[in-house]
């Protein structure tokens, strides 16, 4: 039986036989048959390809070893999972930040707790003064998904939440505006905060409060895609969000 998820996956990366190919040292006619006959390659192939397409090897081969491999690896990139965001150790929240050299990313709706700490402002000040990639995503105090995650909670003033928080990160926008500030309008199912190859991830928990929902301390890992999949999520939010203006820090 042909691969169609293999070919699927290659068109979806724009890269053809001869591509995939040169990238992962086989012959392309080797490739061809794993296409059109549905050979499954070595192992060392089936890894290497799923790399190069940026998929988990789970979805090109249903090879029960890749799938106990690939559980094994999520397991191992969780290093602990705390039952309510406000057990989680308060100093942990910007140590994982202090550890970041290249990239530091906040997704949330307003993240409050996060921009009352003068010192978390300091560090992001430092971060991006040292070259790191440094990205602050809100939500969209005036969109819909906002309104209802107010509602869901119990409160109906997120948006206010939002307002405050751009209020506070306002001399931060001024002072450097090398920190990217967007604000997103999407449906967030969990508050991502990511430095480097490490992550604090906070599911949303329909009629509750973040800081009663659990927090998944994540860790990338080679052969892992936990770690992975939220990363998307930010990346796709950023890719959707609009910039953050002065007027929005003032509710005009």
């Amino acid at each position: 039986m042909p691969n169609e998820r293999l070919r699927s996956a290659l068109l979806a990366r724009g890269m053809t036989v001869q591509g995939l190919a040169d990238e992962i040292e086989v012959n392309p006619k080797t490739v061809e048959r794993w296409i059109t006959q549905g050979k499954v390659p070595y192992r060392r192939h089936q890894y290497a390809t799923a790399a190069a397409l940026k998929v988990d090897v789970t979805t090109l081969w249903d090879d029960g070893r890749n799938i106990e491999s690939a559980m094994d690896s999520a397991k191992a990139e969780i290093v602990t999972v705390y039952p309510h965001r406000h057990t989680v150790p308060p100093s942990l929240w910007r140590e994982i930040y202090e550890r970041a050299e290249a990239n530091i990313d906040l997704l949330v709706y307003s993240g409050l707790f996060m921009s009352e700490d003068p010192l978390f402002h300091g560090l992001l000040r430092a971060k991006v003064e040292a070259g790191a990639q440094v990205r602050i995503l809100l939500g969209d105090p005036d969109c819909a998904a906002v309104r209802q995650r107010g509602i869901d909670e119990g409160h109906q003033i997120m948006d206010g939440k939002i307002r405050n928080a751009l209020l506070l990160y306002r001399p931060l926008m001024r002072s450097h505006p090398d920190i990217g500030f967007r604000l997103h309008d999407s449906t967030l199912y969990n508050s991502i905060y990511r430095a480097d190859d490490e992550m604090l991830v906070n599911p949303h928990v329909y009629g509750l409060g973040a800081y009663m929902a659990p927090v998944l301390h994540l860790r990338r890992l080679p052969g892992g895609s936990l770690f992975d999949t939220y990363a998307h999520s930010i990346e796709h939010t950023w890719d959707n969000a609009r910039p953050a203006t002065d007027r929005d820090t003032t509710g005009a």
